[in-house]
């Protein structure tokens, strides 16, 4: 059975064809058109996250890649192009989309829905009647901040944090659609916010919580363009990363900034291999012929504290959780507040239902907490790796997913 695979280049997806390549002899892939050689970009990010050579060397042999343009009707490709690329497949793997969080709705819909609509468009025109693997998101929950969020969910009622949300939640509704119509299974993975250890470099792609980065890389501007204030860090003040331990107030008069947040709020974040482990192995499962729908997620959320300590290591900020938006917002404010990558969500609650999941993997849907420094590690180049005091036994690393 012949696996194709959307977003192969991307976070998420390159840990997906890795995975994929475990179990299948070949894998084609689904590259965006004009986008540069996504065989070179593939073998050279896999090489960065340690895939062995050996592995990386049958690559070329082990990889099709196809050039599509998931915006345009037919991928792009001649009618006869396309009925061919559908008849021989038998899996398709949607995780190509855009996770552009302040991208406007119609942006976004080329993209994260009419992109879906062409993957199924490819998926109904096949001979062998390929099966559908989706990639949505947990976050079509939506903009409700507490109780439970259940797998089976699909609604609008509570409204949307963002346009990217938005935008997967009509995906989704397409998915459903196109399943009824068609009397064809499919498979929706919803994975939670996506995180790695791994630290960043050029030629790997970016991750979700990498917009940590431009608010300090914008934070440092806004700092230093501003005049003098009573807020401003005095003359001599470091404007690189804290290096000091999470909640010390730091060297100097740090600028405050004031965030709408729960102290009790928290974040559900899986490191990114474990989620491609973990949907793969949900689509060996037996499916039903309707849409079976699955949170892939971890079963211990992260703390909102411990993402405010993680933003004040990153930038030189005393960061102060409030209940409404202040009147007065600073320059500073108005910046961090216009990034809701994850200022949005730390006020959140609620908690994402994974009772199949851990029923139907035990064991292998566990996964080790994730802490502060794992989080640190993937978003700080190895050089500003962060110093502990001479006499701090250093620390193990993370107990590895099952």
């Amino acid at each position: 059975m012949h696996v194709a695979l959307t977003g192969a280049t991307g976070f998420l997806g390159l840990r997906l064809l890795r995975r994929l390549l475990d179990t299948h002899a070949s894998v084609t892939v689904l590259a965006h058109a004009g986008s540069g050689d996504a065989l070179h970009r593939i073998t050279r990010s896999l090489e960065l996250t340690g895939a062995p050579s050996a592995f990386l060397a049958r690559l070329p042999e082990r990889l099709r890649v196809v050039e599509t343009d998931l915006a345009l009707p037919r991928l792009g490709l001649s009618a006869r192009a396309f009925r061919e690329l559908a008849d021989s497949l038998g899996v398709i793997w949607h995780s190509a989309g855009s996770i552009h969080l302040e991208g406007d709705l119609p942006e976004l819909r080329r993209t994260n829905v009419e992109g879906t609509r062409h993957v199924l468009d490819l998926a109904a025109a096949g001979r062998a009647e390929p099966v559908v693997r989706h990639v949505s998101t947990a976050f079509v929950a939506g903009g409700r901040r507490t109780g439970v969020a259940y797998e089976d969910e699909l609604d609008d009622g509570a409204g949307f944090e963002n346009a990217y949300e938005h935008s997967k939640y009509e995906a989704e509704l397409l998915v459903h659609a196109w399943s009824g119509e068609h009397g064809r299974p499919a498979l929706v993975l919803r994975p939670s916010i996506l995180v790695t250890d791994v630290p960043p470099h050029p030629e790997l792609p970016s991750h979700p919580l990498q917009v940590v980065e431009r608010i300090l890389r914008d934070a440092r501007r806004a700092i230093a363009s501003a005049p003098p204030t009573a807020t401003s860090p005095p003359a001599g003040a470091p404007d690189g990363p804290s290096y000091d331990a999470p909640g010390s107030p730091g060297p100097g008069d740090r600028p405050r900034v004031r965030t709408v947040g729960h102290p009790h709020g928290r974040l559900n974040l899986l490191p990114v291999e474990h989620a491609a482990d973990v949907m793969v192995r949900l689509s060996e499962l037996p499916s039903s012929r309707g849409v079976d729908t699955y949170h892939v997620v971890h079963d211990r959320d992260v703390p909102v504290p411990t993402v405010v300590a993680l933003l004040e290591r990153l930038v030189p900020l005393s960061i102060d959780l409030v209940d409404a938006k202040p009147e007065d917002p600073s320059a500073l404010e108005t910046l961090i507040d216009f990034y809701p990558g994850i200022t949005a969500y730390l006020t959140h609650r609620r908690r994402f239902d994974d009772t199949r999941v851990r029923t139907l993997l035990g064991p292998a849907a566990v996964c080790a907490p994730v802490g502060l420094d794992q989080l640190w590690s993937g978003l700080v180049p190895r050089s500003e790796a962060l110093p502990r005091p001479p006499d701090t036994p250093p620390v193990p690393p993370p107990t590895p997913c099952a």
